[in-house]
């Protein structure tokens, strides 16, 4: 088998008011990363902006822009410049009224290949997206790079199996979650760790069922009541982790990952070969009551 190993990089940082200086420092640790080797390189959720979500505020409507738009035109120059692949998560403004959270992928030529639309939207306290985000009716995408085919999903998605099984059923190579998640300021210790090892671990359970990598990129910074956790990380085909930023500072890291791994895995715990296709049709319930 021909050798497949792709150098992955993340970045993860704290934002400010100012989209412009969110993302000129962005840029600069684009560069940063590139200059360690990554070959693509993955932005944390709605980069751009704060978590702007933890209010429900019509100016916030503001800050969104249309994908193809200023921000896609600026990566894929630095894209081509560098010749990397950038997942840009972005708040996408489709026409009046109607608005997704959504991540654009620039291949490593400056082609932009498309988006994917957030599919979970979440309305909890201090995360109140449904206000602003109308669900993604894109379904669920795969992006053939020039480095790797890769399947990207945003936050939320992190919490449901099915995304990250039908991606994979797609043909991707790695799953990337940019992500904007915390604790709140008035959480004791022991529930913030028991939150953060759930998100971790959900999301290493999707690298164990489908047998392949996955990328989590989240912010860090005191965003009003929130503390953003950080703790960014990779995991390979079996969940074991490869990498795993702090909950505080800012980060940028480059990992080369073996992508023949997926391979070796499925064949020697062959999840993918046992699965009962035709026993699935239940799960397309909002629930199975027993009458």
């Amino acid at each position: 088998m021909a050798e497949k190993k792709v150098k992955v990089g993340l970045i993860q940082m704290s934002c400010t008011k100012d989209p412009d200086a969110n993302l000129n420092k962005t840029i600069t640790k684009i560069r940063e990363t590139a200059q360690k080797g990554a070959q693509i390189i993955c932005l944390q959720e709605l980069f751009r902006s704060l978590y702007f979500c933890d209010v429900e505020d019509y100016e916030n409507f503001k800050l969104a822009e249309p994908i193809p738009g200023p921000s896609t035109e600026a990566f894929e120059k630095l894209a081509k410049e560098l010749k990397v692949v950038i997942i840009a998560s972005l708040f996408e403004k489709r026409t009046n009224g109607i608005y997704h959270n959504t991540t654009a992928v620039i291949d490593a030529d400056g082609k932009y290949l498309g988006k994917y639309r957030k599919m979970h939207i979440p309305d909890d306290p201090g995360y109140f997206e449904k206000f602003y985000f109308t669900p993604g009716d894109l379904g669920y995408k795969v992006f053939e790079t020039k480095y790797a085919k890769i399947g990207v999903l945003i936050c939320w998605d992190q919490w449901y199996p099915e995304a990250a099984r039908i991606t994979s059923l797609m043909g991707a190579e790695i799953l990337f979650y940019p992500t904007a998640i915390g604790w709140a300021g008035t959480q004791d210790e022991g529930t913030n760790e028991e939150q953060y090892n759930a998100w971790q671990t959900i999301q290493r359970s999707h690298s164990v069922a489908n047998g392949l990598h996955v990328v989590s990129v989240n912010r860090v910074g005191n965003e009003g009541p929130m503390k953003f956790w950080g703790g960014s990380f990779i995991s390979n085909p079996f969940g074991k982790l490869l990498y795993k930023a702090s909950h505080d500072k800012e980060e940028i890291h480059v990992e080369e990952i073996d992508l023949n791994k997926t391979d070796n895995y499925r064949t020697h715990w062959p999840f993918m070969r046992d699965r009962r296709i035709d026993s699935y049709q239940p799960i397309t319930k909002r629930f199975i009551d027993e009458d």
